[in-house]
């Protein structure tokens, strides 16, 4: 199949871009002698897991659906945090988990009689319980993604753990980093060693949570491989663990529509898509952020532009906003430049549309949603997901 015949708006995802990903983390892994596992959260296309499959097995879980859905189509290692749990809930979790990370130490002393209830009646698989810790260094310029901004619900502060760890905690947990780097990491981990110092030598892992974008072009990997490697020998009997989630599917994929009417007003003119930023790309309006787009002049750094040749500079643009087919005012991004004026039925590219992406769509105005694809490493590519009327009705009930 032509992928031209393929009706707009359609997500594909590229395998050998995953297998990338998947074989740098697992480079990391291997030589910095930490645990990686998936973050649901930032994609849960579970018709391409078994390509990661390959490679990884474990995840962690935020609610009880990303748990069930990584026992039914990933695998049995599941590390579980939640802001709070509930008596109606927590033994699912138990059932399902072999780590649970507590958020307040609250949280822990009321679930622990039956944590240590589920260890004496399943002692081969114990379920190791952890505090989630907030060590207040904020490397991260969005407030709405910074879980060390002033005022933060998550995470029990330094002061709380003077004593040291309620008996039963055997890990910590963190998380303060967003698409960060290696360098990032490691001005936390100081902030963490100046804060709860006096705890890690006594606990068994310490689960450093997500946003090592490691899969970014410039993303310095070795540094973070010495980095953990550092650790280990400051803290040898502590296992370490890594939870990226845009690492694993970042740049592995596309949306693309089509341009179906061009308006201009007070002089901005505005190809308004098939799709919709508030209901296919949230995040580009929440973080927020503006995706590349092939066919447009490329952008800064980019490693994944790919149509524009080198005299591109030279030649005329075109600027126009996007808009998307939602009645919301604000379901627009912009600008964009284009070698020639943009007309009804050309396709647009947006580019790494996967992680973040699709787990955040929503069916507000009833939008249809992009259909979803997978371009095999060799052959035609496959229809993961088609969306019908039906699923938007069952929906709202």
């Amino acid at each position: 199949m032509n992928n031209n015949n393929i009706p707009t708006p359609y997500y594909i995802v590229y395998e050998d871009k995953i297998v990338r990903n998947l074989q740098l983390l697992k480079r990391v892994e291997e030589e910095a002698d930490v645990k990686i596992i998936m973050a649901f959260k930032a994609n849960s296309l579970w018709k391409t897991f078994p390509i990661i499959k390959r490679y990884f097995t474990s995840s962690t879980a935020s609610s009880l659906n990303e748990m069930r859905l990584s026992l039914d189509y990933l695998g049995h290692d599941v590390h579980a945090y939640c802001p709070v749990y509930t008596d109606a809930t927590f033994p699912q979790f138990l059932a399902g988990c072999s780590h649970i990370t507590f958020n307040s130490i609250a949280q822990f002393e009321h679930f622990k009689p039956a944590i240590d209830r589920w260890n004496v009646s399943h002692p081969d698989s114990p379920v190791s319980a952890g505090l989630r810790v907030n060590p207040h260094c904020s490397v991260i310029e969005t407030d709405i993604y910074n879980p060390c901004v002033p005022g933060s619900r998550f995470g029990e502060s330094a002061s709380a753990l003077s004593a040291g760890l309620p008996e039963g905690i055997e890990g910590l947990h963190f998380h303060a980093l967003c698409e960060s780097d290696s360098h990032d990491l490691a001005k936390v981990l100081e902030a963490l060693k100046q804060q709860y110092g006096h705890l890690l030598p006594n606990i068994k892992w310490l689960n450093m949570g997500g946003g090592h974008l490691m899969t970014r072009k410039g993303y310095d990997i070795e540094f973070l491989i010495s980095l953990m490697r550092q650790l280990h020998e400051e803290y040898p009997g502590m296992k370490i663990i890594m939870e990226p989630g845009s690492a694993f599917t970042w740049q592995t994929g596309d949306l693309v529509t089509e341009v179906l009417d061009v308006v201009e007003d007070a002089g901005i003119k505005t190809a308004i898509i098939d799709a919709s930023f508030a209901c296919h790309m949230p995040d580009c309006l929440e973080m927020p952020y503006k995706p590349a787009i092939a066919e447009a002049f490329p952008e800064g750094d980019n490693d994944d532009l790919r149509v524009k040749d080198t005299h591109a500079g030279d030649r005329e643009r075109h600027t126009y906003r996007l808009g998307g087919n939602s009645c919301l005012s604000g379901d627009f991004v912009g600008d964009w430049d284009f070698d020639h004026p943009l007309q009804p039925g050309e396709r647009l590219t947006l580019l790494d549309m996967n992680h973040y992406t699709t787990v955040k769509t929503n069916m507000f105005n009833g939008i249809q949603h992009p259909s979803i694809w997978l371009q095999p490493s060799t052959g035609q590519p496959i229809k993961l997901r088609e969306f019908t009327y039906e699923d938007y009705r069952d929906r709202m009930s």
